[in-house]
């Protein structure tokens, strides 16, 4: 399952967000294998296709596909040397697939800022200066480890090991994030286990007024480069404690077409490329996700890894056809069931049966 760590510093929001979301929590009993702790929710991510799937197959269970969100440990500067809760941070964040990094825009004299004004470039600036400090002394430490060997050995694992790591030790040291660092094939491979936090996938939530919140023309204040969207946490807050009727008229009312929640969650699947294929009959419609590019045997190991191992055939229908002709009979009437074999991209919105063979 996808995990995302919701980061911030002190006072911007993040834990508020994080209960919004985690009142949009799903089911667990259809994600066995997930440990639920005070600080995980698990959470629908929302498309209205599923509905549909299971309104035509008249499917006796929904099961939509989900996203693991982490309330990370508060940070503050100099985290990296163990400030605060730093270290609990730091080790936090490194097993979550992307960051979802809370800054402050709104402004309220009740809740003090830890730095005494409103300034989001700056906050994202600390942050982002925590990591990339966390990142550099993992670097060099692993440099140290094996430098020396490698000049002596001519190894060309190590060689290649440190030719990368001297190109993340540069960027790093000029205040650029390890995603701006190009490497080359051999580089990639051999550090392929560098896990290091600012290669990470970051999308900025802005916490502003309930006005920017509404505003179509809003302007991101953190700059280009970074993806940012606009949601007033407070909003959140109450819509997330409606009934689903109740919140959708909420909305309607301040004129916003999806909540910030559900746009957020989008975003993230967005922004790691992610895309949705279904499986859909009598018993059960599924939502399952895959990365963009994955061919229909990976998608088939989602379901199970007998279903990759033992792969013969998809039979595949777009989710449009699905609805316009009412399901598999029709589909397979109308000629639109398609018999894919190995090498078929999944799209998303294909709805999927896997034929195998174990």
């Amino acid at each position: 399952m996808l995990q995302v760590g919701i980061v911030g510093l002190p006072n911007v929001g993040k834990s508020t967000l994080f209960t919004a979301l985690t009142k949009k929590q799903v089911d667990c009993a259809n994600f066995p294998f997930c440990t639920i702790e005070p600080n995980v929710g698990v959470v629908e991510v929302p498309d209205e296709r599923l509905d549909k799937l299971v309104e035509i197959s008249e499917s006796k269970k929904r099961v939509p596909t989900a996203i693991e969100f982490v309330d990370i440990a508060g940070l503050v500067a100099g985290a990296h040397r163990g400030e605060g809760l730093g270290n609990k941070f730091l080790a936090n964040i490194r097993e979550t697939d992307m960051i979802l990094h809370v800054v402050r825009a709104f402004s309220d004299p009740n809740v003090v800022h830890v730095d005494g004004s409103i300034d989001a470039q700056r906050d994202v600036e600390i942050i982002e200066t925590e990591l990339m400090m966390a990142d550099l002394s993992t670097v060099e430490k692993r440099l140290d480890g094996i430098e020396r060997k490698a000049e002596a050995t001519k190894d060309k694992l190590l060689t290649q090991q440190v030719s990368g790591l001297k190109k993340f030790r540069d960027a790093l040291g000029a205040g650029k994030l390890a995603m701006t660092v190009s490497l080359n094939d051999d580089e990639a491979e051999a550090l392929k286990d560098m896990d290091l936090l600012t290669t990470k996938k970051i999308l900025y939530v802005v916490n502003v007024d309930e006005e920017a919140a509404k505003d179509s023309n809003w302007q991101s204040p953190l700059g280009e480069g970074r993806l940012a969207v606009p949601i007033s946490v407070k909003i959140e807050q109450e819509i997330a404690a409606l009934p689903r009727e109740e919140a959708s008229e909420f909305l309607r009312d301040l004129g916003l077409e999806e909540s910030g929640l559900d746009k957020v969650i989008r975003k993230c699947y967005e922004l790691l490329d992610l895309v949705t294929f279904f499986t859909s009959g009598e018993q059960e419609s599924r939502a399952w996700t895959v990365e963009n590019g994955s061919k229909a045997p990976q998608a088939a190991g989602k379901i199970h890894t007998d279903f990759e191992r033992g792969f013969i055939r998809a039979e595949t229908i777009s989710y449009d056809d699905f609805v316009a002709l009412n399901g598999w009979s029709g589909a397979r009437d109308a000629g639109k069931l398609r018999v894919e074999g190995k090498e078929y991209v999944v799209e998303d919105g294909d709805v999927m049966l896997f034929r195998f063979n174990v």
